[in-house]
């Protein structure tokens, strides 16, 4: 690995380490490019970094490494890693452990399973197997892919702990996920989820309809890393469930679970084969592995797109050839390929959505939302030919050669943005999609709208709004949590080290009705055989002795 690969924050943390190791000479530059490497390992979403013997002998006896102790970096197993994130691992890994081990009195709550669920002899319940768990486990795990019916088998699970409660006192349940679409999404399932179901009106107001970031769960601290809630300060929940929970990084769960009161229950909602978390770590795929009492994995599939599903067997199923024949198939017409210079089919749908944002009456801010939802361009990589920055660029310049707004007007109605930093003032974060519009209450002036997870609206002058960008195409990445009639995904023309198996999955499982594919043939079979690898030492942790 040579310097250009290294980041300014790199270079600058590798060289003060490096200037304190109290080394000199050749060996002071192989600690500097081993503080440089575990510091972009974190960048590139591990949470440590694997050291040859070689590269461990470097390190004996200096002052700033130890195995666990109070030092910048932390050398344990042959992985080296900085000390937060030792201690996140090591942690997480000891409270999961303990919680993962507790046995509970299912009560009166096991005779209600039955009830809640169908019967059919001659196949495993996977649904019902999930609540028997949640009800005997501190912590439990809910797998499956789209349409597997993950929110519904949890609302059942709680509606049975509700109506299993001892002495009347019902449970205070939280539900959360790590981002506002997720969230958003969350609500509006267990919301549909409640009204099928045939309960007493007193559970049935104890069920909460409305999710939170985990963020705003834990509470926020202005200009803090660090939570409201925390270990000496839990949270007041019996029950916290997370959706999307393969989203959810390292530090951010190790802070959820660290803010959990003794005695209460944590659901974990996820998809194995999604894309991990930005950030650093892989806790979801590693809990998963490691626990298998405490993790059902629903298999079976209702209300997903048989073409869909049949494209994401496939690629899950490492068969490239078998997914393009798919796609070249003409009786699966919702999922094709589309040649890369037809710049129609990516501008006529959102050409729509300005029409409408552009008519007169234009009041109804959700109905806006949900037309611009129900359709996304999705790339895998941000630069390029196909990339975010140049497809944003070429839709917005179509759009504005049909009047719909001036170029040289940077806000314009319609305007959609990706917020790309965090701003907990605001209560914005990385993620979130809002739109420009006129304020129905200000004449001409324009604000940039966001839903929020309890489905209100919340609008912002665009010049307080943290650093963000024009979103008509936007990262697969990105697109974690949310779900559109119908997705264009764009891979590069060529072969790139951050295609993969788990990103082509995210990005097709994003599409309720229609997939359509810009790819070459082989670039689509490199990126179906490669797998998204992460350095993480939390099995290990999970599975040996952990000290805390």
């Amino acid at each position: 690995m040579t310097e250009q690969n290294f980041s300014l924050l790199d270079r600058h943390f590798a060289g003060f380490l490096a200037g304190r190791s109290g080394l000199s000479g050749v060996k002071k530059e192989r600690f500097y490019e081993l503080a440089a490497r575990v510091s972009l390992a974190l960048e590139s979403g591990h949470s440590c970094l694997p050291l040859t013997a070689a590269e461990q002998e470097l390190f004996n006896g200096n002052p700033l490494v130890s195995d666990g102790g109070r030092t910048p970096l932390v050398l344990h197993n042959g992985r080296l890693y900085l000390h937060r994130y030792y201690t996140y691992e090591t942690r997480l890994a000891g409270q999961i452990k303990a919680m993962a081990a507790v046995t509970l009195d299912p009560g009166r709550g096991e005779a209600l399973v039955d009830g809640c669920f169908e019967r059919d002899p001659a196949a495993v319940d996977w649904q019902k197997e999930a609540a028997k768990t949640a009800l005997k486990k501190s912590l439990t795990i809910i797998c499956g892919g789209p349409g597997t019916g993950k929110t519904t088998t949890v609302v059942k699970i709680l509606a049975i702990l509700l109506q299993a409660a001892e002495d009347g006192r019902l449970p205070n349940i939280a539900l959360a996920a790590p981002t506002g679409k997720a969230a958003m999404r969350l609500s509006e399932s267990v919301g549909g989820s409640v009204k099928k179901l045939d309960l007493p009106e007193r559970i049935v107001g104890a069920l909460p309809t409305a999710a939170a970031t985990l963020h705003r769960l834990l509470g926020v601290r202005r200009n803090s890393p660090q939570f409201r809630h925390n270990r000496e300060n839990p949270m007041p929940f019996d029950i916290v469930v997370v959706d999307e929970a393969s989203m959810v990084d390292l530090a951010l769960m190790s802070k959820l679970v660290d803010a959990l009161k003794p005695g209460s229950r944590l659901l974990l909602l996820g998809d194995k084969d999604q894309l991990a978390s930005v950030e650093s770590g892989a806790v979801l795929g590693d809990l998963i592995r490691t626990l298998p009492a405490n993790t059902v994995t629903l298999q079976k599939t209702y209300r997903f797109d048989e073409n869909i599903k049949n494209l994401a067997m496939a690629i899950n199923a490492v068969d490239g050839d078998t997914a393009w024949g798919l796609l070249e198939d003409p009786a699966a017409e919702n999922v094709s390929l589309l040649r890369a210079d037809s710049l129609d089919a990516l501008v006529e749908p959102y050409a729509r959505y300005m029409a409408r944002v552009n008519r007169p009456g234009n009041g109804d801010f959700r109905e806006l939302f949900a037309l611009f939802n129900s359709f996304r361009v999705l790339c895998a990589v941000h630069y390029g030919s196909r990339g975010v920055e140049e497809l944003n660029r070429r839709i917005e310049l179509a759009m504005a050669k049909r009047g719909f707004f001036s170029r040289s007007e940077p806000w314009y109605p319609g305007r959609p943005v990706l917020v790309t930093r965090n701003d907990y003032g605001l209560e914005l974060f990385n993620g979130d999609i809002g739109i420009c519009l006129k304020d129905p209450d200000g004449g001409a002036e324009l604000k940039v709208w966001f839903e929020r997870p309890d489905g209100g609206l919340k609008s912002y002058s665009p010049h307080r709004l943290p650093h963000c960008e024009t979103v008509f195409a936007m990262t697969i990445h990105k697109s974690q949590g949310s779900e559109f009639d119908e997705v264009v995904v764009v891979l590069p023309e060529e072969d790139n080290k951050i295609l993969s198996r788990e990103l082509l999955y995210t990005a097709v499982t994003r599409a309720k009705r229609a997939v359509r594919l810009v790819a070459e043939k082989e670039v689509l079979r490199l990126a179906v055989s490669r797998n998204t690898l992460r350095y993480s030492g939390l099995t290990e942790f999970l599975v040996g002795r952990t000290e805390r």
